[in-house]
């Protein structure tokens, strides 16, 4: 009889997107190098750093067995940086990391993560998840915000060449350029070779990373994982996640309208998509300062 009532209450189970490791008064650039070391010793690669603006931090790491997954899935591409965030908030240092079981449900990577969320634990600690009410696997497996918007299975190809290396090599020079305001975070190479992930921070126009969480990450706990956005490569194909989906699966809470919500950023999926698109190579016919998140 147990059986029939742990089932349900399994598949009830509600994920949030990040996890709180530590909150309280400390140094803001010794927590980064103790954050660094923590990860490192637990069996994180350490892949890239990114600083978007004051008092913020992100880490990105990965892991071997990420890395095949990048193979085997088309989500493990996104799945594969995990990130974990140091933030100055008042006089508490807030240090934070992404959930992998929540990811790998909205990427809809079917594996087991336990192993990644007790590496995080046992490096950083863990307090509370937080970022979001909580959604199940099951709504996280086929998630979008509202109706008319896009769902994980529907990326946006943004450019296409004929082989793998000459897409990479494309994105890199555009972005040792810094096209567009944008920076290189990271590069993560799949098992293979074959799938590539690349991490973009953009701080120019209504795509700017600062721009838009000055209006979304208003809450007292920071989502700063949500950042940077990612470009992947697969067989010569460079695809992106449409923004209405990309920053709705991490801020799936935020409200429609008001002075922190949806409607706020309303050009800046499209001025994502418009710099991403030119770090690709590719041609997009929207200009940046136009769009619409609805």
């Amino acid at each position: 009889m147990l059986f029939f009532f742990t089932q349900p209450l399994l598949a009830a189970e509600k994920f949030k997107p990040f996890v709180l490791a530590s909150n309280g008064p400390g140094d803001f650039v010794k927590t980064i190098v103790e954050t660094k070391d923590a990860l490192k010793g637990v069996g994180f690669t350490l892949v890239g750093e990114y600083s978007p603006y004051k008092d913020a931090h992100i880490i990105v790491v990965t892991h071997p067995e990420l890395e095949s997954l990048m193979d085997e899935k088309k989500g493990g591409a996104y799945l594969a940086p995990l990130r974990a965030t140091i933030a100055k908030v008042g006089n508490n240092i807030q240090v934070a990391y992404t959930n992998p079981q929540y990811f790998s449900y909205a990427y809809r990577v079917d594996a087991d993560l336990h192993k990644f969320d007790l590496m995080f634990e046992n490096a950083l600690g863990k307090i509370e998840a937080f970022g979001a009410e909580g959604l199940t696997a099951r709504k996280l497996k086929k998630y979008h915000y509202t109706f008319g918007m896009e769902y994980f299975d529907e990326p946006i190809k943004v450019a296409s060449y004929d082989s793998h290396e000459k897409a990479v090599n494309r994105i890199e020079k555009n972005l040792a350029k810094k096209l567009k305001g944008t920076q290189k975070v990271y590069r993560i190479d799949s098992t293979s070779g074959k799938v590539t992930t690349f991490g973009v921070g953009m701080s120019k126009g209504y795509a700017a990373d600062k721009t838009i969480m000055d209006i979304i990450d208003f809450k007292e706990l920071k989502q700063l994982a949500h950042l940077p956005y990612e470009l992947v490569v697969r067989d010569g194909d460079i695809f992106m996640l449409s923004g209405r989906f990309r920053i709705a699966i991490t801020f799936p809470d935020l409200s429609m309208m008001g002075d922190n919500s949806f409607m706020r950023i309303t050009k800046s999926p499209d001025a994502i998509e418009a710099v991403l698109t030119a770090v690709a190579g590719g041609e997009f016919d929207v200009p940046e300062e136009t769009g619409s998140f609805f």
